[in-house]
């Protein structure tokens, strides 16, 4: 368990997190999501100790993570995986953490398997791809077996099969009863991994529950795609209280109705449908919906900065 109570962080005059206050649970995941300069690495940096709050408090456990007498198996993190000696082989870098830890050697050895570094043990980090990095950064913090993962980004520069073995790994150790939390601008991503989700903007959190809740409260009405050559027609029969989003003369998005019921006015009316498709609602979509004044810097549509 993750607490978090009025938790505030100021860098001179500038806010970084203000007045916070969350929990985060065993056995589920928690999607940490923001755009950039939300706060997230911040938060993630009180929860580990590495920043002092200004003011408020944060635990793991019940206790806060500076106070632990065997930290690493308390709170595995992965923060900043270039933050390693670049001359020592991944074996290497591993073994330090474990003998200061009082961690067996065997635990190295499950810990390379498990990120798929064995063949690689002993080269050198500096030659390292940035995937392979992430998953030495995974490898350190999951050496302790602790109780609380903290991973931030931790898909970045992982080919395809490394984002799908991140996600199942984060669901195995939440469901071996393990409080994981993951940040990351991946919201597809985060909609297969997440079962609970926090949003984070300009400091402040701006949602947080289980991810289903925070799409269904965060998101427009339904949009239904609609392909018909005789779109006037339909657009007529349905009445007054849709509203359209035309794309071409055959071709509109339609919202406030039901794709059933579209469906069942065209074939009273004798109206002819190419295409009938409900717009499914996403994470994304309550994620812009909630960060849409929440974003730092923003683009025109037609990419420059505004």
């Amino acid at each position: 368990m993750i607490e978090a109570r009025n938790l505030t962080k100021r860098y001179g005059k500038k806010v970084a997190v203000d007045d916070v206050s969350f929990s985060i649970k065993p056995g589920r995941v928690t999607g940490f999501l923001g755009p950039n300069g939300a706060g997230k690495s911040t938060t993630m940096r009180l929860i580990m100790g590495m920043d002092k709050p200004t003011s408020g408090s944060v635990t793991v456990g019940g206790e806060s993570f500076v106070k632990s007498k065997a930290p690493l198996t308390r709170v595995g993190s992965l923060l900043d995986a270039k933050g390693v000696h670049p001359s020592r082989t991944a074996y290497s870098h591993l073994h330090s953490i474990a003998v200061t830890h009082g961690i067996p050697s065997s635990r190295i050895d499950e810990v390379l398997a498990m990120t798929g570094l064995t063949e690689v043990a002993k080269k050198r980090i500096g030659g390292f791809s940035l995937g392979m990095g992430q998953r030495l950064g995974i490898a350190a913090a999951l050496l302790g077996d602790p109780e609380i993962l903290l991973f931030d980004e931790p898909v970045n520069g992982l080919d395809p099969e490394g984002v799908v073995w991140v996600r199942q790994l984060s669901k195995e150790l939440a469901a071996n009863g393990k409080t994981v939390l993951v940040s990351s601008h991946l919201m597809s991503e985060m909609a297969l991994t997440a079962d609970d989700v926090i949003v984070i903007g300009k400091g402040k959190i701006l949602a947080s529950g289980a991810i289903n809740d925070i799409i269904g409260q965060n998101t427009k009405t339904e949009t239904v795609f609609v392909v018909s050559p005789q779109l006037d027609e339909l657009i007529r029969s349905l009445g007054s209280t849709i509203a359209v989003d035309r794309k071409e003369s055959n071709v509109a998005f339609i919202s406030n109705l039901d794709a059933a019921t579209i469906g069942r006015r065209a074939l009273e009316s004798g109206i002819e449908l190419h295409q009938l498709t409900t717009k499914r609602v996403s994470l994304e979509d309550a994620f812009l919906q909630l960060t849409e004044q929440a974003v730092e810097f923003k683009t025109g549509s037609k990419g420059e900065t505004l």
